[in-house]
């Protein structure tokens, strides 16, 4: 799983497109709701862990609260500073917010700040299909 980085020192929290929180699903779901998203010009910037195992996607502050779904986890990051370090930072650098990870979608190449969860919601339940099918055929 992707170290969330809460807990952890301010290294971890570089700068991204503002606050979020952080969905992380098995890299099989979300490689096929990242293609579903980008159809639908809703995907977001997305993370990698650098094993492949995992992916991560930014999500509007406030969604780990409410995510249940089933196979993924939400998680509250650390959140950047104007000094890049802590509460409330924004800038331009290209760092992930998570320390050990790499971007797939970055914020410059992203449709949105942060995918909707319910798009992603969406796509995820999609994708969840999609694989079920295939592995059927």
């Amino acid at each position: 799983m992707l170290d969330t980085g809460v807990g952890s020192d301010a290294r971890a929290a570089r700068c991204v497109p503002g606050p979020c929180d952080l969905v992380t699903v098995p890299a099989r779901h979300g490689l096929e709701a990242v293609d579903i998203l980008r159809l639908r010009d809703g995907v977001g910037p997305v993370l990698h862990d650098r094993a492949g195992d995992t992916l991560g996607f930014l999500v509007p502050p406030g969604t780990a609260d409410g995510w249940d779904l089933p196979g993924s986890a939400c998680t509250q990051t650390a959140v950047p500073t104007a000094e890049g370090h802590g509460p409330g930072a924004r800038g331009a650098s290209a760092e992930p917010p998570v320390a050990g990870t790499g971007w797939l979608v970055p914020p410059e190449g992203a449709y949105t700040h942060a995918t909707e969860p319910a798009e992603l919601r969406a796509a995820l339940g999609e994708a969840a299909r999609t694989i079920a099918a295939a592995g059927r055929a």
